[in-house]
Order: C-alpha cells, then structure tokens, then sequence
C-alpha cells in the first residue's frame, strides 16, 4: 500500500468513526511545562517531552528552540500533514511539498518598551508543491486543507484562555 493510500484509508476511516459517532473526536489535549533550570522549560504531553529556552543574550542558555519556534513548526507542519491528507482523499498526487512560515514580531513587547502586541504582528504561508495534478484541482485541494486546518484556525481565530492559579506556600528557609 502506497504512502497516499495509507493516508486516505486512515482519513475515511476516522472520518467514518466520527460523523457515525462525533464525541470519538473530541477530547481534551494535556501538557505540562515546568521551569527546569533559568529559562529552561520541559513540556511533556503522554509520551513526548519538549525542552525549550531563550538564547543566552535574552538570559536562557540556549539549550532548545524558543517557544516561537514550535510555534512555527507547529503552523507549518499541521498545514503540510493537511495538505497531504487532503491530496491522498482527493486522489491528488504530490511528489514534493514544502511550507514556509514567516511570522513578523516585535520583541520589544515581550519586554514592555514597546507598543506593539506581544504576538505575531502577521503570519504568512507559502506553498510549495511539485505536482502532476491540474492547477485548479490542486488549489481546491490546498482551499480544502486550509478550511480544516486546526492549527490555521488557531492562528487565525482569537481563542478562549482562562487561567486559574494554585499557589502552595511554604515556609521560609
């Protein structure tokens, strides 16, 4: 079974699973970010583990990615795992594709000497397919990929965030 088949078999069947039965695709994803060392942050969710840190001129030691760069990563690779999924269920062959994510920021807001918000000022995508497929068909298929695009939504849709805090006192040493 070609990659493209795989791909599609498992998209038909999870698509089945959840129009027959919508809560199989809800949940709630978990992770967890402790400060391991100066800026140095592990974030585990079930089985994976992530360290991430600022470089030693913004007082980290540089020991992972900054968080913007699993940002990124996480933008660019759910568009690219979309798209490949929307190309095997639309029977769109690709032999190569690439996405780039350029995300303009002003990190003087991070540090509260600048006006500008703390966030991306603008994010854009560029894609890069090398394709056999009609133009127009591959178009509607990137349309489709990006219309179901979780990470897109998040980038482009303000989402809810809620905090709540627990603070254990402990006695002074």
């Amino acid at each position: 079974m070609s990659d493209a088949e795989h791909i599609r078999t498992a998209f038909d069947r999870v698509a089945n699973a959840i129009s027959r039965r919508p809560s199989v695709g809800q949940g709630t994803g978990v992770s967890i970010t402790r400060v391991a060392n100066g800026l140095r942050c592990e974030s585990r969710e079930g089985p994976w583990q992530v360290v991430t840190d600022m470089p030693d001129n913004a007082g980290g030691s540089g020991a992972g990615p900054t968080p913007g760069v699993f940002g990124r990563a996480a933008l660019g690779s759910c568009l690219a795992m979309g798209i490949t999924m929307y190309a095997a269920k639309l029977g769109i062959a690709i032999e190569t594709l690439e996405v780039e994510i350029q995300a303009d920021y002003d990190d003087g807001a991070m540090y509260g000497v600048s006006d500008s918000p703390p966030g991306y000022t603008e994010v854009r995508y560029a894609v890069r397919i090398e394709s056999t497929a009609d133009e127009d068909a591959i178009l509607h298929m990137l349309d489709e990929a990006d219309r179901h695009s979780p990470y897109l939504d998040v980038f482009q849709r303000a989402q809810a965030c809620r905090r709540s805090v627990q603070i254990n006192r402990i006695a002074e040493r």
